[in-house]
C-alpha cells in the first residue's frame, strides 16, 4: 500500500478513541474518530477507508450488528474491540465477519501490530485477484469475475462476497477437488493461527455454501472431508473476460 493506511475508530470511549487516533497518526497512518454507528454512517460516505476499528458495545446500534451490515454492503476490513475476553465471544466477532479481534485492555502497540497484519493479508488477496486477472473463473452454475469480485450465476443474478468470502472461494477455485486442512486453509487465507480462527473457518464456509449452493440440491459445491478438512467438489474452468 504506496500511501498511508485510513483508518477509522469506532468507539463510544472518548479517551480510548482519541488515544488511539494519536497514536496511529504518530505511525504514519491517517485516522478519523466518532463515537457511534450513526456518526460512522456519515463519515463513510465519504469513502476512502482501509481498515475499521470497531468496539461491541456501544450505545445505539452495537458492533455486532454493525460488523454484520458492513460486511453485507462494503466488505471493509473490520478489527473488533471489545471488554469482553471469553473465547466464545471473540468467535462471535469472527462468525460476524470480523477480520481480528482484540480484547480490553489492549496496548497501542498491539492494535497497530494487528492492523499492519490485516492490510498485509488484504494486499495478498488483491494481488491474488491480479494473477487471474481478466479472467471468468467457471465452476458449477457460477461465474466469478476475479477482477470485479462479481459472482453470478447462469440466470445473471449476482450475489455479493466479503472480503473473506472472495478469499476463501479463490483458494477453492485454484485447488479444485484438493483436501485442504482447517490448517492449511487458515495459511492460504491468511486467518491467522489463533484457537477462534479454527472455528471460523469452519463458520466461514458456511457461509460461503450459504450463497452458492442449491439447498434443494444432493450435491453440494464444498464438500466436508471427514478428518480432512474440505474440498471443491466440482471442476473449474477459466475464460477471458469479454
Amino acid at each position: 500500500m504506496s500511501r498511508a493506511p485510513h483508518i477509522l475508530i469506532v468507539d463510544d470511549h472518548r479517551e480510548i478513541r482519541d488515544a488511539l487516533k494519536r497514536y496511529l497518526e504518530h505511525n504514519g497512518m491517517r485516522a478519523d474518530a466518532v463515537e457511534n454507528a450513526t456518526a460512522m454512517d456519515r463519515i463513510l460516505s465519504s469513502g476512502g477507508y482501509d481498515l475499521i476499528i470497531l468496539d461491541i458495545m456501544m450505545p445505539g446500534e452495537d458492533g455486532l450488528s454493525v460488523c454484520r451490515r458492513l460486511r453485507s454492503d462494503l466488505g471493509i476490513p473490520i478489527l473488533m474491540l471489545s471488554a469482553l475476553g471469553e473465547e466464545t465471544d471473540r468467535v462471535v466477532g469472527l462468525e460476524m465477519g470480523a477480520d481480528d479481534y482484540l480484547a480490553k485492555p489492549f496496548s497501542p502497540r498491539e492494535v497497530l501490530a494487528r492492523i499492519r497484519a490485516i492490510l498485509r493479508r488484504t494486499e495478498r488477496t488483491e494481488r491474488v485477484g491480479g494473477t487471474l486477472g481478466g479472467k471468468w473463473m467457471k465452476f458449477g452454475r457460477w461465474r466469478l469475475d476475479v477482477d470485479r469480485r462479481t459472482l453470478v450465476d447462469l440466470d445473471g443474478q449476482e450475489t455479493s462476497l466479503t472480503t473473506a468470502e472472495f478469499r476463501l472461494l479463490i483458494v477453492f477455485l485454484e485447488r479444485p477437488r484438493v483436501v485442504l486442512s482447517r490448517d492449511r486453509l487458515l495459511d492460504l487465507t491468511g486467518g491467522g493461527s489463533a484457537g477462534p480462527f479454527d472455528r471460523a473457518i469452519d463458520n466461514q464456509v458456511s457461509r460461503l455454501r450459504r450463497k452458492i449452493e442449491d439447498p434443494s440440491s444432493r450435491h453440494g459445491i464444498i464438500a466436508t472431508v471427514r478428518g480432512g478438512g474440505y474440498s471443491l467438489a466440482v471442476d473449474v474452468t477459466e475464460q477471458p473476460c469479454a
